[in-house]
């Protein structure tokens, strides 16, 4: 294993990774693999991906991203689905990060092209249960998504 450095070319080559993707999104790893006790990794999110709002159940999996590049909205929301939080997150700006504990329904997305984020959680990977993907959300791929986002996205418009 090599040192690497999380550089400004690093950062660009994720975002162009992402940008060029069917979903605008795309992982750079910094973990060894899926089954590694701690997960460290570059997330490059483009406006117009789609991350449905969620929860991690395992007590171990509280969540902390910073962004790198760009900006980030987070959204927090109460077990009905209504939003109890939603913040703007800018890299370098006064909020650049959100720690989420488990449990917590939330979501992300991009407000500007380029956005990166540095994700930490622990490992293993393992695919969303049913219980914790928001049943009052559309999945991915719903013809509801579009418009759905776009509400999410009107809580940072003007911020």
């Amino acid at each position: 294993m090599s040192v690497r450095f999380i550089d400004a070319a690093l950062l660009a080559s994720v975002s162009r990774d992402a940008a060029s993707r069917p979903r605008l999104r795309a992982n750079f790893n910094f973990h060894p693999g899926d089954d590694f006790p701690a997960h460290r990794l570059l997330n490059a999110i483009e406006p117009g991906s789609w991350l449905p709002p969620h929860r991690h159940l395992d007590p171990a999996k509280d969540e902390t991203i910073i962004v790198l590049a760009g900006a980030l909205g987070v959204v927090i929301f109460d077990d009905d689905g209504a939003v109890v939080s939603s913040r703007r997150l800018d890299a370098g700006g006064d909020c650049c990060g959100v720690d989420i504990p488990h449990g917590t329904w939330h979501t992300v997305l991009a407000l500007v092209p380029g956005t990166v984020l540095f994700e930490a959680k622990s490992g293993p990977y393992r695919p969303l249960s049913a219980e914790e993907l928001a049943p009052w959300a559309p999945g991915e791929g719903a013809p509801e998504v579009a418009a759905y986002a776009e509400s999410l996205r009107r809580l940072f418009v003007g911020r």
